[in-house]
């Protein structure tokens, strides 16, 4: 079962927490309260609620000055201000500063009662939300990936069915996909995967070398070879070899990694003894092969021993579905990296990512959500904690000519509406209220 939705009231006047109790007795809410801001606060920290009432006006700390502490220690906390001293000017700044709701004193009991089972029931959603969200995770991951896309799902798919038989594969996929991953997801679910997975970055070793980095050498087979050297397919005998990037590896070493794919038998250089291998062989590039060959840059020859088996990856943008998970994903993986107790993003911080282009696939969106998370004060990964080049993505509404209440209201309504995309249940996740109350505030002010 969820846990129970907790409120925390604050309020100097011991009667007024007494009639707050009374009002929301059998609501199946667990109440703390304190007569003091300070020890609130304290309260607030400890207990981390879903619904706090704040008194404006009390001793040493304001119920406005309350208010800032508890949205910028977590924004999704709906805060509602009580106060015997209605004013417009007081209940526009309380909006502006992130407060739900705005009641007055002497409180009417069956309508505080209604406002507060709203938020409750908004925030048991939220919370049944979050639940979901970690069962989805669990769900959704697959051998270090993750994903639940119909891209990724038929990527996932193929990967089972190819992992036990397999002797060649070619993963194919932009810079920052995650080929590396389905080449270790292939090693493990594959039948030597207790042998050992040898990487190879093909485009990292200097091209005199490559030779000698896969099939070793001799003493004395070159300037500077004062010792034998066991090379890579060696090392991955009986297990997998991962050739990284192997579109960028010279057309003279292709002819003979041809022939070991051929044979499973390798020579060192400046040996002719000839050596059996057993090795599986991954590689995976961001070129389109088929274009180098006609750029004469790669052996035709190879890319079809090779491609027996081609796995593609495929772009972020093209599975955009798969954004929210990640961003999940990461978030957890650098909060716990990091020890902060960062729990999400704002929803605007999540519009910025989604309207962006991500040319760096997944490995960018690790990036930022790293950064985003080394810089988060507060439980939430923010617009000015993202890198600065994607912080111009932000939306700016316009200023309201309106400067009433209801203008100001109106505003607030229409920008949460515009950084959702018009998603009612995201805008009004973005404002701390139920669809319900969103939509009773968009037909009151003729929004479509």
């Amino acid at each position: 079962m969820s846990a129970p939705i907790k409120l925390v009231a604050v309020d100097d006047d011991p009667l007024s927490l007494e009639l707050v109790s009374e009002a929301l007795d059998g609501e199946k809410l667990e109440i703390h309260s304190a007569t003091d801001p300070e020890e609130g606060f304290d309260i607030i920290l400890r207990e981390r609620p879903q619904i706090v009432l704040l008194d404006l006006m009390m001793p040493n700390v304001t119920g406005m000055e309350l208010l800032e502490r508890v949205v910028q220690f977590d924004p999704s906390i709906d805060v509602v201000l009580m106060t015997a001293h209605y004013s417009t000017e007081s209940a526009v700044e309380a909006i502006k500063k992130g407060a739900s709701d705005y009641v007055n004193k002497p409180i009417e009991i069956h309508a505080f009662r209604e406002r507060i089972q709203k938020l409750a029931g908004a925030a048991m959603r939220r919370q049944r939300a979050k639940e979901l969200d970690s069962e989805l995770m669990e769900t959704c991951q697959f051998e270090g990936m993750v994903g639940r896309s119909p891209l990724m799902w038929d990527v996932f798919a193929l990967i089972q069915r190819v992992a036990p038989h397999f002797r060649n594969c070619l993963v194919t996929g932009s810079t920052g996909t995650g080929k590396e991953l389905i080449a270790k997801a292939l090693h493990k679910l594959c039948p030597v995967s207790m042998r050992p997975f040898v990487v190879c970055n093909s485009a990292a070793v200097v091209e005199t070398l490559v030779e000698s980095e896969l099939f070793g050498h001799v003493k004395g087979a070159f300037t500077g070879a004062t010792y034998d050297k066991t090379g890579l397919f060696e090392q991955a005998n009986g297990g997998v070899l991962f050739l990284d990037e192997i579109g960028d590896m010279p057309m003279a070493t292709q002819a003979k990694l041809l022939r070991v794919l051929q044979n499973q038998e390798i020579q060192r250089v400046g040996s002719m003894a000839v050596r059996k291998v057993d090795v599986r062989v991954v590689a995976a590039t961001n070129y389109n092969l088929r274009d180098r060959i006609a750029e004469k840059m790669f052996r035709e020859d190879l890319y079809y021993r090779l491609s027996m088996v081609e796995l593609h990856t495929p772009d972020l943008v093209e599975r955009k579905e798969d954004l929210p998970l990640l961003e999940s994903y990461f978030v957890r993986k650098f909060a716990m990296q990091y020890g902060k107790d960062v729990i999400g993003m704002t929803h605007r911080a999540q519009m910025v990512l989604a309207n962006h282009g991500w040319p760096g696939n997944v490995r960018e969106l690790e990036n930022v959500i790293g950064h985003g998370c080394m810089m988060a004060m507060d439980g939430k990964i923010d617009i000015h904690d993202l890198p600065q080049y994607l912080r111009g993505n932000a939306p700016a509404p316009a200023a309201p000519d309106d400067h009433s209440l209801d203008g100001q209201e109106r505003h607030l309504l229409l920008s949460a509406l515009q950084n959702a995309g018009n998603n009612q249940v995201q805008a009004a996740k973005a404002l701390g209220i139920s669809r319900d109350r969103l939509r009773y505030k968009m037909k009151k002010f003729n929004l479509r």
